[in-house]
């Protein structure tokens, strides 16, 4: 299996990826978290090069700052390595750190807004 946006398997997979541990909003009076309904996750590339950092940036301008995605991640809280298509997930503009004998290194892609 691999990481889809809208459908479209990424031309090289992340270095490291994962969940985000939510935060904790608060505590209810019988002791329990409250914790937003969203999740996060986070990809990075320590090198990509020109054309796959291409890509990352056309998800993200394709959809704008209003638009959403559907993301192909490792299913939240699966016993086994299994893939779920989530919906309605906004993806963060790419950052980049720093370039690299004509690589981008340490590159973020961060999306948000995924219920799980």
């Amino acid at each position: 299996m691999a990481i889809k946006i809208n459908g479209t398997e990424l031309t090289l997979p992340p270095a490291t990826h994962g969940w985000i541990p939510k935060v904790l909003l608060g505590t209810g009076g019988a002791g329990h978290g409250f914790y937003a309904a969203v999740q996060e996750y986070e990809l990075n590339w320590e090198f990509i090069s020109p054309a796959d950092l291409n890509q990352l940036i056309g998800f993200f301008n394709a959809v704008g700052t209003t638009g959403t995605v559907t993301a192909e991640l490792p299913q939240y809280g699966a016993a086994t390595y299994t893939f779920f298509v989530y919906s309605g997930c906004i993806l963060n503009q790419p950052e980049i750190s720093s370039f690299f004998e004509q690589h981008t290194s340490n590159v973020r892609l961060l999306i948000s807004n995924v219920r799980v």
